[in-house]
């Protein structure tokens, strides 16, 4: 390499690891498709991309570098992956944080590689900062608009996404789901509770909803809270 010690190359690949790993764990904790290793990986990734476009050549007087060329494949490249994040239910569309938080770490790696380690510390803090704290600063503005749908159904394929279809023609956004009892025997019929948290609209007929989950067949329960 020229112009950058290995010991140094070593070094921003660390700090890469270090920068993205930070904002994957929070990921992973909200046990998101795209986690710790995803994150890392990309982070780590983008940032021996930058180091090879910026220091790979010999002799730069002889290949002139262009550094920003292959940054920008980068760039280009992660939407890809982050377009895997993305998932389509009903009327809902999540995962668009993740990919963001992939696009980030792209940055972040390409920063670290190109020996830009403050704003790259920076903004890792400020992402981590983001994801962790700002969900709840949504929560607690708007906790009036956050409710929980406890659906005990039985555990069959393509059942929570029939219950993503209906709320959707009521205007009601899916959140999160958490499966509440999951039992690992596979039985006849297993009845299985989820808890989901959804953002419903100012004026809609939670009554006439509550019927509509109740008539998917194997649906036992629904409760609005």
């Amino acid at each position: 390499m020229y112009g950058i010690s290995y010991g140094e190359a070593i070094l921003r690949l660390f700090l890469a690891l270090l920068f993205s790993g930070l904002i994957g764990l929070e990921r992973e904790s909200s046990r998101k498709f795209a986690g710790f290793r995803t994150h890392i990986l990309v982070g780590i990734g983008s940032a021996l991309m930058m180091i090879i476009s910026a220091y790979g050549y010999a002799d730069p007087t002889v290949v002139p570098r262009d550094p920003f060329r292959l940054a920008a494949q980068v760039v280009s490249g992660i939407g890809f992956l982050g377009a895997g994040t993305i998932l389509h239910q009903g009327t809902n569309v999540r995962g668009l944080t993740t990919a963001a938080s992939l696009w980030v770490v792209a940055a972040i790696g390409l920063a670290t590689g190109a020996g830009m380690y403050v704003p790259a510390a920076f903004v890792s803090v400020l992402a981590f900062v983001t994801l962790t704290y700002i969900q709840r600063l949504e929560k607690a503005f708007l906790r009036k608009l956050y409710r929980y749908l406890i659906i005990t159904t039985i555990d069959k394929p393509g059942q929570i996404g029939s219950i993503a279809t209906i709320l959707g023609e009521y205007k009601v956004n899916l959140y999160n789901v958490e499966v509440l009892n999951l039992e690992e025997e596979e039985v006849p019929e297993r009845l299985i509770t989820l808890k989901l948290e959804v953002d419903v609209p100012k004026y809609f007929n939670a009554a006439e909803m509550l019927r509509a989950l109740s008539s998917l067949e194997g649906v036992k329960s629904t409760i609005l809270e």
